[in-house]
């Protein structure tokens, strides 16, 4: 019986390590989808409710007539600058600034034979301070702190600039050589960027013609609208999209094969590149990427409204009366009298 629970035990937590492999690292709750539902027409469940929101929108009619175009670009970039942080102690301000200075030839000596220049390096002085300790000086009935040097403290920033993405692994390589692990940053470049622009706003611009052209068709003549205008640009780099997730389960079966307790193991953080999605965008450009890329955006927005109807003045008609009246008198002479319609 023990053997049996024991089996039972060990196939479950099998199970358990198989569902999360199937699923990824990437800790998400999603819903179980039947297979079989999905291959038979009509049966398919929709797990995601923002798709589900979206499919049953409600449509509303109206005689304004809104063009919303949105295009995107994913953009390689022209230059990129790695940027390492470099720390040194020294037991004097010279011997300091003679160490961090061997380190830093050294970095440049190796960079120079994976073909990246001298032009291309520059060196940031951060800070340049000395470290006190304190001294205690003891005397008949008391004692002395005192704050002496004891040494000296140097910071500085080393920015590598390069060209193709394959050569940073070198530059990792000779900073390591040198002791240099801290890497602060890669900052990306565009040298072109009104270009890209530029490129974005040609695209809409045919994106808004076909669309007035598809109106025209369903009888609207744009002709007789007042038209609005709104738009947008911006410019994403790739350290605004890396995103941290855990490993999804993370427990030792080793432990109960040895009927000990199970132990957990402590779930590094991991990051990942999310750039941005392409379901709110009617054109993009590149949209197939291997590596991080600079995201560049557009939006237009045109609103146009039905002109008012001009109407058109009624002329005034005025109508005169005259007023008149006829004396007759008795031998039948008739004389007429203007009326005074003043008084």
């Amino acid at each position: 019986m023990k053997t049996i629970k024991f089996t039972l035990i060990i196939m479950l937590a099998f199970s358990i390590q198989l569902s999360a492999q199937h699923r990824g690292n990437y800790n998400e709750i999603t819903q179980d989808i039947s297979r079989q539902n999905i291959l038979t027409s009509g049966n398919a469940q929709i797990y995601n409710p923002t798709v589900q929101q979206q499919i049953n929108k409600a449509l509303y009619p109206s005689n304004i007539v809104t063009v919303d175009v949105k295009a995107l670009q994913n953009a390689s970039a022209t230059t990129y600058t790695a940027i390492f942080n470099l720390y040194q102690m020294g037991p004097t301000a010279e011997k300091t600034s003679q160490l961090m200075k061997e380190r830093i030839d050294s970095i440049k000596y190796r960079l120079n034979s994976k073909g990246i220049s001298q032009k291309d390096i520059a060196i940031d002085v951060i800070s340049f301070i000395p470290i006190y300790e304190v001294e205690v000086t003891k005397k008949l009935f008391s004692k002395t702190y005192t704050e002496v040097p004891k040494g000296f403290e140097l910071q500085q920033n080393i920015h590598i600039q390069f060209t193709k993405t394959n050569q940073f692994e070198s530059i990792l390589d000779a900073c390591a050589q040198s002791e240099v692990y801290n890497l602060v940053k890669v900052d990306y470049y565009i040298e072109n960027i009104q270009e890209v622009y530029k490129n974005l706003q040609d695209e809409l611009l045919k994106l808004i013609d076909d669309k007035k052209v598809y109106y025209k068709a369903l009888g609207f003549d744009m002709s007789k609208y007042d038209v609005a205008i709104a738009d947008d640009k911006y410019c994403y780099f790739p350290k605004d999209f890396y995103q941290s997730y855990q490993a999804y389960n993370s427990t030792s079966v080793e432990a109960l094969n040895k009927n000990k307790g199970v132990t957990t193991v402590k779930k590094q953080a991991s990051y990942y590149y999310q750039p941005l999605t392409y379901e709110n965008y009617d054109v993009v450009i590149n949209p197939s990427i291997l590596e991080p890329v600079v995201q560049i955006g557009m939006n237009i927005k045109l609103v146009f409204t039905p002109k008012p109807v001009e109407q058109k003045p009624q002329p005034i008609v005025k109508t005169k009366i005259d007023h008149k009246y006829y004396v007759i008198s008795p031998n039948g002479t008739i004389d007429v009298k203007e009326l005074n319609t003043k008084q």
